[in-house]
């Protein structure tokens, strides 16, 4: 076997290891359902349901007729970079230079970029469980090694410092999380951060990441923390955002880093051989995003605190369902422990992923998604990014079919 032949396989047998993305399975799963004729009610997609604010959709026609239409840098234009450098300053007070940004298609692709520029062979990178589902694969596609740190409902989903120092050996290059945190909705504080930054002090071979994609949905009982605010930790946090969760700009596909110049440089380079320049119209678009005042979204926060209300009081009212109370996000993460090893309906639960599909498919109730994609099998996610009385009726079928 040649060399070239070699890797090929080895790329292949990474590709078919990963884990197909269980909220797109499962909404793909609802889909068909529906064309079936079934009443499913979806509540497995992070996606807010509302329209992207008018004043973002204006600035992008705006840039449609004054003929934004060419190729656009690399790593974002200028003036956009400026917009996340003030972002960056006024919301987490991180001062970043224009080197140190980098504009993707979507936070997604920032995450991608980062692990393949840093990431060698066995280098391990810690997750804390529960973790956004793509960050395991994203991780092995870079011939990183995922290690899961297990957290629970009683930690509200958090790390501690010395599950942390636990982890780290001396293959460990990296530690992701969220904060917000999808799908707990659970947000380390500056003192939780501040005591994780304190281990880490210890190895300072530890490069981090700071997925803060959620980080305007905060419903105002943890004051929302960044990493790379840390004056030792500035040098050694790439800090990832993005527009499509608190903007309601999920299709539009901007996301970018702030991180070490180094890394940032890296990242172009090889941001430039697979996608270039980001969308040009919704750059465009993101820049009066930014710039506007987080008070202009703020509409939709406040919705969706209402729902996070409503949910958590039909969820707790549910024998066998148990929930945090998430102070971030649009997601409830209960822990649906006490239905494994019962028989519903002649469906036998053995995990997690048996609970969501006995919702969705033989109790033609509601599409969830398995804890299992998130690196903790005891919970379900259920998104309450749709409308009141969709929720409700959801968890009255949920509370039916478990009689």
């Amino acid at each position: 076997m040649t060399s070239s032949t070699a890797t090929k396989n080895q790329l292949s047998d990474r590709i078919n290891s990963l884990t197909p993305s269980a909220t797109l399975e499962m909404a793909a799963k609802a889909r068909e359902l529906r064309a079936a004729g079934k009443d499913i009610i979806g509540l497995s997609l992070g996606e807010p349901d509302f329209n992207t604010p008018d004043y973002i959709k204006e600035a992008a026609i705006k840039a449609i007729n004054e003929d934004y239409n060419s190729y656009t840098p690399v790593d974002g234009y200028v003036d956009l970079k400026a917009a996340v450098i003030t972002k960056f300053k006024r919301d987490n007070g991180i001062s970043y230079e224009p080197s140190q940004i980098v504009v993707s298609t979507g936070a997604k692709q920032a995450l991608y970029n980062v692990a393949q520029v840093i990431l060698n062979e066995g280098d391990e990178v810690i997750l804390p469980c529960p973790y956004w589902v793509s960050y395991s694969d994203i991780v092995k596609l870079a011939d990183g090694v995922p290690v899961e740190v297990a957290t629970s409902l009683e930690s509200d989903f958090k790390m501690t410092p010395e599950q942390l120092e636990a982890a780290i050996t001396p293959k460990t290059k990296m530690l992701w999380y969220s904060s917000p945190c999808n799908p707990s909705g659970s947000i380390y504080s500056k003192a939780e951060l501040r005591a994780l930054a304190d281990v880490l002090q210890k190895y300072p071979q530890i490069i981090v990441v700071s997925d803060e994609i959620y980080e305007h949905i905060n419903y105002g009982v943890t004051e929302h923390a960044s990493m790379a605010a840390f004056d030792d930790m500035f040098d050694r946090t790439i800090t990832v955002n993005g527009v499509a969760k608190a903007f309601a700009m999920t299709g539009w596909r901007i996301g970018y880093i702030g991180g070490p110049a180094y890394i940032a440089r890296a990242c172009n380079k090889l941001q430039g051989q697979v996608t270039s320049g980001a969308n040009c119209i919704a750059q465009r678009a993101v820049i009066t995003a930014l710039l506007e005042s987080p008070d202009r979204i703020k509409y939709m926060v406040d919705e969706f605190k209402e729902r996070r209300t409503i949910i958590l009081e039909l969820l707790n009212a549910i024998d066998g369902f148990k929930c945090n109370e998430p102070d971030g996000a649009f997601y409830v993460y209960p822990d649906v422990t006490a239905y494994f090893g019962k028989t519903l309906n002649g469906v036998t639960i053995n995990n997690a992923s048996d609970f969501a599909l006995y919702l969705l498919e033989y109790a033609n109730v509601v599409a969830t998604v398995t804890g299992d994609a998130f690196g903790n099998g005891n919970c379900i996610r259920i998104s309450y990014a749709a409308a009141e009385k969709e929720i409700r009726e959801a968890i009255s079928r949920i509370e039916k079919a478990l009689k």
